[in-house]
């Protein structure tokens, strides 16, 4: 079974309230590989790659977020891999 992929946007309040390095330990803690970066509205968006099993298991993380955030809503895409990474980061936009 091949790695696959998920690409998520997240919104309500996650930014500025350490999500995004939430989602990172989250993703280490799992070995998903990919990255979470702010977009100018005010989401987050990730893009994660691992074993399906994995995955839909990062995605409760996402739904469940930090303290300090309040996750509104979660829209997931899945798919095949594209471009292939070597850890998870958090990019700065």
């Amino acid at each position: 079974m091949p790695m696959i992929e998920m690409r998520a946007t997240i919104t309500g309040g996650v930014q500025g309230v350490r999500y995004r390095d939430f989602v990172q330990v989250s993703a280490d803690a799992l070995g998903v590989v990919g990255y979470a970066e702010n977009c100018s509205d005010g989401s987050v968006f990730v893009i994660g790659q691992g074993w399906p099993e994995v995955l839909k298991e990062f995605v409760e993380y996402l739904h469940e977020g930090s303290l300090q955030s309040e996750v509104h809503g979660v829209s997931v895409e899945w798919g095949t891999v594209s471009n292939v990474y070597d850890d998870f980061s958090i990019r700065q936009v």
